[in-house]
């Protein structure tokens, strides 16, 4: 298997246009565009019946006491948690590519509509359904893709892994608003491949040398 994207190149920074959350030019966060970048992908094994897209940030801190805060940074031996950011299940096989801004245009307060789209996928809630959760402007559940938004005060860059699953079966063992742990454990045993495309992002103001 094969995934590309005219949106990313692997293993550099992912551009501004992608993200939840850009520099605001005071050594804080502004909205992003948030645009679902463009991705496809070839040479899928054979007896494949469907296709499982996650997008997961490997990088986030486990505690949040220091996140966000102009006096301190997040240190960079703090163990750290996955963030899952797409969760596309069900993708027909004939389908070769998802353009730009196909699942996501822009961070949307209360979340984007789902799990149905209109190619027949399923989209999963994204992990900013619990991170907004106690914030009564922004709390719903977020379906399809939403971009990185790191802590400012991050010490480490993170991390993005665009992930293409080849399973072997037409529709996924998942119900109702699942999300990204319910996925993985779905897909146990059925996966004929997989293919990769990583990025990285970071909105600390002195790894950006601003």
């Amino acid at each position: 298997m094969k995934l590309w994207s005219h949106s990313l190149v692997n293993g550099e920074p992912i551009a501004q246009r992608h993200a939840a959350g850009r520099p605001n030019g005071s050594g804080g966060v502004s909205a992003g565009q948030n645009i679902s970048p463009h991705l496809a992908w070839t040479d899928l094994p054979a007896q494949t019946r469907s296709l499982v897209l996650i997008c997961h940030d490997f990088d986030v801190p486990s505690r949040s006491d220091d996140l966000n805060r102009s006096d301190r940074e997040v240190p960079v031996d703090l163990p750290r948690i996955e963030f899952f950011h797409w969760l596309l299940v069900d993708l027909p096989p004939s389908l070769s590519e998802l353009a730009e801004g196909q699942f996501g245009c822009g961070l949307v307060a209360g979340g984007k509509p789902g799990p149905l789209t209109a190619i027949g996928a399923r989209q999963g809630l994204n992990d900013y359904t619990g991170w907004f959760a106690n914030d009564p402007a922004m709390a719903g559940e977020y379906f399809g893709y939403d971009g990185p938004c790191p802590p400012f005060n991050d010490s480490l860059v993170h991390h993005y892994l665009f992930t293409l699953y080849a399973l072997s079966l037409p529709r996924l063992g998942v119900q109702g608003h699942f999300n990204g742990a319910q996925v993985r454990d779905a897909m146990a045993g059925l996966v004929l491949g997989a293919a990769t495309l990583s990025g990285t992002y970071t909105l600390n103001p002195r790894l950006l040398g601003r």
